[in-house]
């Protein structure tokens, strides 16, 4: 390289953000992935959290019991009824990261948002950005533009105390983004099962639980229950829990009002307190399994000094909260199911059933001994990756496991997967429809069994060895069959998995335009026809890909990268599974086919 192409490193080089500009720089730092609004989990939902959570930590501390959320377009207001920010370090509040309150213990006894940073990134994301505090008959207000303030205003008021405020996502960052009021809706339910007795009203519409977390349990289970759910509430603490007859367990677990979806120290507190308590009562030593299935749970706890596992806040890792949970809903149970016998014998008698179930699935387990002892050695089918969910190494949120369907799928992926966090496992075939199947079945279903011990996922989800559980099958119709055959495994047996968010499905291109200058692939025919407009008439090739195996190793990396297109798998309530699967997968067939006929384009 000549001299004068070489280049310079020296001072003029070394770059010092402010706050707001590192976000901007890179915001999925601060709020994870950015998106469009089509996955709950995106960016746009998280400003909206940010803002609301504050309101809602001034409820927790006594001030406001109603926060109004209006959503108009791209617009966002927020007004709660609290403290108000006090007003002369209005600004500095949501400009300057590492400034608030809540790093003072006697204000704010028990906050998520402890890194001083969500407002800030709010206010950074976003083209517009008003914030207004009332406190005493006195207002401040401030407005911004992609972070940078440009009007300041203070005065006299007759408003309610409280804080405003108004934000629109930046569009350059945000590309096509619009809010889906679903997902907010269920937010909104969340936030008022975690503090009962406060009322959001998302335009208009009111968002009101009385009884909390047993609230949300009723909406989970509705008829399902059998028998009354068993709910305690304290300053600290508060659960609630019943079972059904579905398999596998089913939580909901939040700490200072965050959804930990992988639930954590507090998480397994609660399931070991459950079990002390039920031996406790009954004077036997029930195994785990037995007292478990079935259940569906919540657990809420208020912790001074949260230690998550990760930036997302998904998971608890505070060892110091095991002792006092264990003992809180083990003392708290024990004395419910005393004073409600009669609840008390519904309980055991589930349990009894769950023991005589598990010692019918521990034959079956026998016979398939010699089947786990060489899968000790090597799964069939899995092109296993160096990292996992879990281990030491840091890099387990990345990870990731690919469902596909027969060896073309897989050999075009395997060449051009990461293999540090991509693992393969190729089906043989389309697998055993599992509705209303027994779960001896599935141990004695060979593929099924494969991915049940790849996952590791047989005892709980809690082992879990992939982040994300991606099924990649073809977009015809045996692909989709196959699609949902697994995801009907994972509902019946497993939900926990869907639940919590692990379950995805890979988007892959259906259509390759392309000439000798430029190659665009197109997930469906509205960007077909965009790329065909693009790069117009001449030389234009146009592929459409009818199976994963068509497309080339060179190919597919490009969409298992960095551009990785993933749909998550969700479900709004477990209530409605069963019958939506009775309806898609049981053998309900002239009512089917009457619906296909009726609703056929």
């Amino acid at each position: 390289m000549s001299e004068e192409n070489k280049i310079v490193y020296d001072e003029s080089k070394i770059q010092t953000l402010s706050s707001l500009d590192h976000i901007r720089l890179r915001p999925g730092m601060y709020i994870g992935k950015m998106g469009d609004g089509s996955h709950p989990d995106d960016g746009i939902y998280i400003l909206v959290k940010e803002i609301v959570d504050n309101s809602i930590d001034e409820f927790i501390m006594g001030s406001g019991r109603r926060i109004d959320i209006k959503v108009e377009g791209a617009q966002v207001t927020v007004r709660d009824y609290g403290r108000g920010i006090p007003l002369g370090k209005l600004v500095d509040c949501v400009s300057i990261i590492n400034t608030g309150g809540k790093y003072n213990s006697d204000v704010f006894q028990f906050s998520v948002g402890l890194n001083g940073v969500g407002t800030k990134a709010v206010n950074a994301l976003s083209s517009e950005f008003i914030v207004r505090s009332v406190r005493d008959g006195k207002f401040s207000e401030a407005k911004f533009e992609y972070g940078k303030v440009v009007d300041e205003k203070k005065g006299k008021c007759d408003e309610k105390n409280g804080t405003v405020v108004k934000f629109v996502p930046d569009h350059d960052l945000f590309l096509n983004y619009k809010f889906r009021m679903e997902y907010l809706e269920k937010r909104m339910w969340m936030y008022a099962y975690l503090n009962s007795g406060l009322s959001l009203y998302l335009n208009d519409m009111r968002y009101y639980s009385k009884n909390g977390l047993k609230d949300l349990i009723e909406v989970e289970v509705e008829d399902d229950k059998l028998y009354e759910i068993i709910a305690f509430k304290g300053k600290t603490i508060e659960f609630a829990l019943c079972h059904t007859d579905n398999y596998g367990e089913n939580y909901f677990s939040f700490v200072n009002g965050q959804y930990t979806n992988d639930g954590g120290t507090h998480l397994s507190a609660f399931r070991e307190g459950v079990l002390k308590a039920i031996n406790e009562f009954t004077g036997k030593t029930y195994q785990a399994a037995d007292v478990r299935d079935g259940i569906v749970g919540a657990i809420s706890i208020k912790l001074k000094d949260p230690i998550f596992e990760s930036q997302t806040k998904n998971k608890l890792g505070n060892t110091d909260v095991r002792g006092p949970i264990v003992n809180a809903v083990r003392t708290n149970m024990v004395d419910y199911l005393h004073r409600n016998l009669e609840e008390a014998e519904f309980v055991i008698d589930k349990v009894v059933r769950n023991e005589k179930v598990r010692r019918q699935i521990q034959a079956v387990k026998k016979q398939s001994k010699e089947k786990a002892k060489k899968m000790t050695l090597k799964i069939p089918k899995l092109k296993d990756c160096k990292y996992h969910l879990g281990d030491r190494s840091g890099k387990g949120e990345q990870t990731m496991i690919f469902l596909t369907e027969g060896q073309s799928a897989a050999g075009s992926m395997v060449s051009c997967r990461d293999v540090y966090a991509q693992a393969i496992f190729s089906l043989k075939g389309k697998p055993l429809n599992c509705h209303n199947e027994k779960i001896d079945k599935v141990y004695k279903n060979d593929e099924l069994y494969y991915i049940m011990q790849a996952l590791n996922i047989e005892e709980d989800i809690e082992n879990l060895r992939y982040n994300k559980v991606i099924i990649a099958t073809d977009s015809d119709i045996d692909g989709l069959h196959i699609r949902n055959l697994l995801i009907t495994f994972f509902l019946t047996y497993f939900e926990q998995l869907v639940l919590s968010g692990h379950v995805y499905i890979l988007e892959t291109p259906l259509f390759r335009v392309r000439n000798k200058k430029e190659t665009i692939y197109c997930y469906n025919e509205k960007e077909r026809s965009e790329a065909v407009q693009k790069i117009g008439q001449k030389g234009l090739e146009i592929t459409r890909f009818k199976g994963l195996g068509e497309i080339s190793p060179d190919e597919f990396g490009a969409f298992i990268g960095e551009d990785i297109r993933l749909q998550n798998v969700s479900v709004d309530h477990m209530r409605n599974v069963s019958e939506m699967l009775e309806f898609y997968m049981g053998k309900n067939t002239p009512i089917r086919r009457e619906h296909i006929m009726n609703n056929l384009v």
